[in-house]
């Protein structure tokens, strides 16, 4: 036997309470050309309605609770603008990695150190990674002298964050853009 699943899509509860959805006696009613007052709810209510505008809790920890008499979908309208502005202008940080191993040769040096360098001229940070294996094992000074040469290449336009350390079998070390 086939059941067929329906799913619901939850609806986002509202920010802010609206209208009929304020539970309180007393209200601090505020808004354009309105002198800020203290009233019922249904006095409050009534006065909005009469602006043909929704009455909007603003502030609900304070005593008395603050509304505002706006047009509601106007002011979500105008709350997704300013959200979405301050998520453009947030950074973003973006960690590049580039492995390799102890015994790397000069020329893949050289070719993961430009592609380090354009990393970081993007503004990105950088995760040098060695590689541990099996016999490679023992040669951890040398992996940490090419950790150490990397960073000392870069040390013009990089600052580092981190110096070598070993995590299990890899070998890290974090550079960060200079500003």
């Amino acid at each position: 036997m086939i059941r067929n699943k329906i799913h619901l899509k939850k609806k986002k509860e509202e920010p802010y309470r609206v209208n009929e959805k304020i539970r309180a006696d007393y209200v601090r009613v505020v808004g354009e050309n309105i002198t800020s007052k203290v009233c019922k709810v249904q006095e409050a209510l009534s006065l909005a309605r009469q602006m043909s505008l929704d009455l909007v809790e603003i502030s609900a920890k304070s005593n008395p609770i603050v509304c505002k008499i706006i047009d509601y979908s106007k002011f979500k309208f105008e709350q997704k603008k300013k959200e979405k502005i301050i998520k453009s202008k947030s950074k973003k940080t973006i960690l590049k990695e580039i492995r390799f191993g102890p015994n790397t040769d000069e020329h893949d040096f050289n070719f993961k150190l430009k592609h380090a360098k354009k990393f970081l001229e993007e503004k990105s940070k950088v995760k040098l990674t060695i590689q541990f294996r099996r016999n490679t094992f023992r040669f951890q000074e040398k992996g940490e002298h090419l950790l150490i040469k990397f960073a000392h290449q870069l040390e013009n336009i990089a600052t580092v964050e981190h110096l070598p350390k070993m995590e299990g079998r890899k070998m890290l070390l974090l550079l960060s853009p200079k500003k």
